[in-house]
C-alpha cells in the first residue's frame, strides 16, 4: 500500500510520515568506524593494513609486537564501499595508516581537526579536505568538534613528546532525526569530556578504551576502565560504545578486560564491546 497517495487524496499532510533514521556503528577495527548517520556514511579514522603491516610503535609498551595486531573481519575494499566522507581525529598512523592514504579515493571529503592536519593531508594528495569547526555542515548533519589530552600533563611537558603526541580531536554528530553521537577520540579523561558531555548531553558515547601507555612513564595516553564507569556515571541516560582495544602494540586493555569490567560493574545494559565487523544499532 502507498501511504503518500492516499494522504494526499484524503488532503492529509504527509508530514507526519517524514523518514526517521536509526544510525548505525559498524566497528571495524581499533578506532576505525563506518558510521551512517543521517543518511550520510563516514568512515572514521581508517587504519586499514593487514595484520602485522608495520613496526611496533617505537617507545611504547610491548613495541616488538607488529601492528596491527589483528586482521579486519572484510576487506578494505568492502570498507570502504559506498562511504560519503572521512573524519581524521588526528593523522597518528593507527588513525590514518599509510594504506588508507592510499586506497582512498583523492576527492572523497576529508574531516581533520586543524589547519596543520589539513596541510598534511593535502600534501597526501587529498583535494577536498575541510576543518570541523562547531556545526560544520555535510549534507544536513552537524559536526562539532571537541577537545581533548592525548597524555598526561607529564606527558606534555617534555617538548619532543608533546610534538609526537600533539593534538587529538573528538566529534560530535547532530541530526535532526538522529541521536545525537560523541566521539571521545584518543583523550584521557579531562575537562573537555565533561564540556562536551555537558555541551551536547550525548545519546550515544564512543571511548577509546585501551589505556595506551609508553615505556618509562606514569598513566596512559588514552582512556581506560575506569573511564567507562565515569561516563556512565555522568551520562546515565547514554548508551557507550569502548573500541581501540587488541589491535595496537600499546594497549594495556582487552576487549576481555573491559568485558568482565562491565559484567562486575553491572553496565551490561549500558555498554557494548563490539567486536570487528559488529554493526550496532542506535
Amino acid at each position: 500500500m502507498k501511504i503518500r497517495p492516499i494522504l494526499l487524496a484524503l488532503g492529509l499532510s504527509t508530514g507526519l510520515f517524514q523518514t526517521a533514521y536509526a544510525f548505525d556503528y559498524q566497528h571495524i577495527r581499533n578506532a576505525t568506524a563506518k558510521i551512517t548517520y543521517g543518511g550520510t556514511t563516514f568512515l572514521v579514522d581508517p587504519y586499514l593494513a593487514p595484520k602485522g603491516t608495520y613496526t611496533g610503535f617505537e617507545g611504547t609498551v610491548n613495541s616488538e609486537k607488529r601492528n596491527p595486531l589483528i586482521d579486519m573481519k572484510q576487506s578494505a575494499k568492502e570498507i570502504i564501499k559506498d562511504i560519503d566522507a572521512v573524519i581524521v581525529t588526528h593523522t597518528h598512523d593507527d588513525h590514518w595508516d599509510k594504506a588508507a592514504q592510499e586506497m582512498l579515493p583523492k576527492n572523497i571529503p576529508v574531516f581533520v581537526q586543524n589547519a596543520g592536519d589539513a596541510k598534511i593531508i593535502r600534501g597526501q594528495g587529498f583535494t577536498d579536505v575541510r576543518v570541523v569547526g562547531k556545526n560544520t555542515d555535510f549534507n544536513g548533519v552537524k559536526l562539532s568538534k571537541t577537545g581533548g589530552q592525548h597524555g598526561t600533563d607529564a606527558m606534555y611537558a617534555v617538548p619532543q613528546l608533546a610534538e609526537l603526541a600533539g593534538d587529538a580531536m573528538g566529534v560530535v554528530f547532530r541530526h535532526n532525526k538522529e541521536k545525537t553521537l560523541y566521539i571521545a577520540g584518543d583523550t584521557l579523561w579531562t575537562y573537555h569530556v565533561d564540556h562536551a558531555l555537558q555541551n551536547y548531553r550525548p545519546d550515544v558515547i564512543v571511548l577509546n578504551t585501551g589505556e595506551a601507555k609508553l615505556q618509562g612513564f606514569e598513566g596512559a595516553i588514552i582512556m581506560g576502565r575506569q573511564d567507562v564507569l565515569t561516563a556512565a556515571q555522568k551520562a546515565p541516560n547514554a548508551q557507550i560504545v569502548t573500541v581501540h582495544m587488541d589491535a595496537v602494540n600499546h594497549a594495556t586493555v582487552s576487549r576481555r578486560d573491559l568485558r568482565a569490567f562491565v559484567k562486575a560493574n553491572r553496565l551490561g545494559k549500558r555498554v557494548s564491546v563490539p567486536k570487528e565487523g559488529e554493526v550496532l544499532k542506535y
